[in-house]
Parts: C-alpha cells; structure tokens; sequence
C-alpha cells in the first residue's frame, strides 16, 4: 500500500482551513484522514486540526492488525466522534470559537477490503483504469434535494445552497457519521478530497488525470488543475493505491 497527499489554500482564499495526514497503519494497511474546516478564520483551521489529529492518534493507536470487518468500522466510527467531541468541547472553552466544526472523511485500507466513515461534503471517489466512482454521498442541503428529486444532480453543482451542509463534526455534542466497505479493485486507486477539488474539476478529468501521471504527483497535479480552473476554495487531495 502507498500514500501521498497535498494541501493548497487556493487562489482566493487567504488561509488554508483543511488538515490532512496519510500514512501506514502497519506494513500492509494504510489510512487517511481529511478534513475541511469551517467557522472563521481562526475556527476553521483549528477545528480541521483538532478532528485531524484526534483521528489520525486513535486509529494508530487502537488498530490491530487482521483486524475483522466489524472491529473497523468500530474503530473509525469511535474515532470520528472522538472527534466531533473535542471541537464541541474546544469551541464550548472558547467563545470566539463557537459554532466552528469540519468534515472529516476517513479511510482504513489494504490488499483486499477498502473502509470509509465521513461527516459533510469532503468526498472518497474510488478509481480504476476506466471508472471512477463516488463512495461517499455528501451530508449537504443539495444532496438531500438530488435524492428527494427536488433538484437535478446538473442543478445542484449551481444551486445558492451548494455549500450547505447537514452535518459536520464539532457543530453538537453528539452526532453520527456514514460508513461504506467495499472490496479493494486490484487496479484502484483512493481518492479522498475536499470540494475544493470536486467542485472545480469533473469526475471525468479526476479519473483521466489519477491514471496519467505517476502515482506520487497525482495530488499536486490535481490542485493544480483546481487552480487553474478557478481555485475559488482550499484545495486537499490525498490518494491511496496498492500498485
């Protein structure tokens, strides 16, 4: 398993509120953890900071290899509200913090079986040598209009509510997060990113770019091709491949 990540504030933006880290958990399973910050310029970035760390320190202390299917999605559960836990209580000790909050999506995974838990709108897309697929549905206003048919899924890339979430980490004292397993393709690649990437740049052009260059530029290509298509938000990438 191989790893590699980057972060960009973006082109408009004057700070960059999103948190990341990727790494192994032992020699033959990976994780990642990205997180999108909101509240301020000083509450975002701590709150993608704080739910970052929280997760990233759980899951390498308490995973245990060979782990069963179901002892993982306990682990990245009990992790992610770990979290929503200490950016409640940080922003609780600190008014000028309140109301502050992050995604989070969460990834666990190795040779055979892919784990994910998230919270709001930062995404996992998985991709093969021809198809890329969304693994994650975003925890927003707009997503819950696509799925309710209220709204075309072409309408909400535009709609006033895009940015809208429904749920994020650190908002209330206690909330729940989605969770999805899937196989690993022999062929796939991971990709977790903020919507400063899905929002900027096509599904299409994720999976064409992911499997033109090689594996450790992938990231750094794909913010540049947010950049060049606007840059309008924060922009983090972080890929996972067992090639």
């Amino acid at each position: 398993m191989r790893t590699t990540g980057a972060s960009h504030a973006g082109r408009i933006r004057p700070s960059n509120q999103d948190a990341y880290v990727c790494g192994m958990l032992t020699e033959g399973t990976a994780f990642a953890v990205v997180c999108d910050g909101m509240g301020g310029a000083n509450g975002g970035n701590i709150a993608s900071a704080i739910a970052m760390r929280c997760i990233a320190d759980k899951l390498v202390d308490k995973y245990r290899e060979n782990s069963s299917d179901d002892t993982v999605k306990e682990l990245l559960e009990s992790a992610v509200c770990s979290a929503n836990t200490a950016v409640f209580t940080a922003a609780m000790e600190d008014e000028n913090l309140r109301g502050m909050g992050t995604t989070a999506v969460v990834a666990i995974a190795n040779e055979q079986q892919l784990y994910v838990a998230h919270v709001g709108d930062s995404r996992a897309y998985m991709i093969t040598h021809d198809t890329i697929t969304q693994i994650t549905n975003d925890h927003s206003v707009v997503q819950d209009m696509v799925e309710k048919g209220k709204i075309t899924l072409e309408e909400a890339k535009f709609h006033p509510q895009k940015h809208f979430l429904t749920k994020a980490l650190g908002v209330e004292d206690e909330m729940d997060c989605s969770f999805v397993s899937l196989p690993f393709p022999e062929d796939g690649t991971l990709l977790l990113c903020t919507d400063g990437l899905s929002n900027m740049v096509e599904p299409d052009v994720l999976q064409s770019l992911t499997r033109t260059f090689p594996f450790e530029e992938i990231a750094q290509k794909l913010i540049n091709t947010a950049n060049l298509a606007g840059g309008s938000d924060n922009i983090t990438v972080v890929a996972v491949t067992k090639n």
